[in-house]
């Protein structure tokens, strides 16, 4: 799955790009399927400061999509974010767990 613009931008380069329209399911799954890319590209954009903003700005917009193609409240979601955080803490600390015995 490409961004909306991405067909225009290959016409413009002289390719023909050949799409289509998803369904309904088609297109939350394949957003969830995106999810695993964007967050595997942000692994491996680690090294590079400005990469890896690219790549959590791509993130982001594809989290914001699946909001929106699950009917999901983003403010729910938030104030949801926030109670787990105050329960379970956050990742500031940056520990580490290597087991439980």
């Amino acid at each position: 799955m490409v961004r909306d613009n991405i067909p225009e931008i290959i016409k413009k380069d002289n390719k023909i790009p050949k799409t289509r329209i998803l369904s309904n399911e088609e297109y939350q799954y394949e957003l969830l399927k995106k999810l695993v890319e964007e967050s595997n590209e942000v692994l491996r954009a680690k090294e590079d400061k400005n990469d890896l903003i690219k790549e959590l700005v791509d993130l982001l917009e594809v989290i914001d999509s699946t909001i929106k193609a699950f009917s999901l409240d983003k403010d729910e979601i938030l104030i949801l974010k926030d109670k787990r955080k105050q329960e379970r803490g956050g990742f500031d600390k940056q520990i580490f767990l290597e087991s439980v015995e």
